[in-house]
């Protein structure tokens, strides 16, 4: 079959000449990767294309790009796959990370982000005379986030790095929540404390796009959820992150459903005027096209169904 490729090409040599798509066409096998194109591309077309590749395995991760405009890894992506009505497979570097060449990207802020987090394991008590034996039930927990090949894709389409650069990612939050959880690991509430400041977890707008591109299923939006729940139980419960979520659960808890003005005021505490006062703006454009909560706030019919999951919640689970 005939599949044609997009490629963002970019040269820095070139510097009057911006960054621009260039197509190439050829025949290829239905079971044939997005990669094995990139490689004949490079070999039998245009000895100028520059891209990362090594395992075809998809154990390395570096050949990761973005692919129809979502972050994925060439070699375990089919052609078949993400062939649209014989429209061109658009082929991008990752976001969120400065281009190198065509396809390569520096990828400093990603590794920069991941050793911020100290990823390493801290032991304040005595030295095993052996090995530091785990819980098995405990190891198997960690297997899924373990899985990290540390590709970066996640990092690429994550939607709060791309706002802000001080957001600590994805990847790194996942990697966090492998050493909080991990039982040989003594620095938890440091760790916990540290990723509860400015652009740690809290940044997370759970967006969901990290979950979509990982080509581990490391899952890294469900890890930074957890980190949440285990700073707050650790006491790290005085930020807007914190008192939004708790906010957010009595709020829904009580009535059935959200009570948005009172999540607000609860969040930023109510004699914080001056950060209310920075969504002026906001609830400006919401009244514009209609969208105010009620001046009152009333149950829904059925509330009392919410209330009881919540109880049932709280129980501790038997076994």
């Amino acid at each position: 079959m005939k599949v044609t490729f997009s490629v963002k090409r970019f040269n820095p040599e070139e510097g009057s000449r911006a960054p621009h798509f260039q197509s190439y066409t050829l025949d290829m096998d239905e079971s044939s990767t997005v990669l094995d194109g990139l490689i004949r591309i490079r070999e039998e077309m245009d000895g100028s294309l520059t891209l990362r590749c090594s395992c075809r395995s998809a154990i390395c991760g570096s050949c990761g790009m973005r692919i129809n405009g979502q972050a994925g890894l060439a070699c375990n992506t089919k052609v078949i796959d993400v062939m649209r009505d014989g429209a061109p497979i658009m082929v991008e570097p990752m976001g969120n990370m400065a281009v190198v060449k065509d396809l390569v990207t520096d990828m400093a802020i990603h590794w920069d982000k991941v050793l911020a987090i100290q990823p390493w394991l801290q032991h304040d008590g005595p030295v095993p005379e052996a090995e530091h034996i785990a819980p098995n039930e405990d190891m198997v927990h960690l297997a899924g986030v373990m899985s990290c090949i540390m590709c970066g894709a996640c990092v690429s389409d994550c939607t709060s790095l791309e706002v802000d650069k001080n957001f600590v990612g994805p990847a790194a939050l996942a990697k966090s929540y492998r050493f909080v959880a991990d039982p040989r690991d003594d620095a938890d509430t440091a760790r916990l404390g540290s990723l509860n400041e400015y652009g740690g977890i809290w940044d997370c707008t759970r967006c969901m796009q990290c979950i979509e591109v990982c080509p581990k299923g490391v899952a890294p939006m469900e890890r930074i959820m957890s980190l949440r729940d285990k700073a707050i139980e650790a006491g790290y419960t005085n930020t807007y992150g914190a008192r939004h979520a708790e906010a957010f659960a009595k709020s829904v808890e009580h009535s059935g459903w959200l009570d948005e003005t009172s999540l607000v005021v609860n969040t930023f505490g109510k004699t914080n005027f001056k950060e209310m006062i920075k969504l002026i703006p906001v609830a400006a454009r919401s009244f514009k096209v209609g969208k105010v909560p009620p001046l009152i706030h009333k149950k829904r019919p059925g509330a009392e169904n919410v209330q009881r999951i919540f109880r049932k919640s709280r129980k501790p689970r038997e076994g």
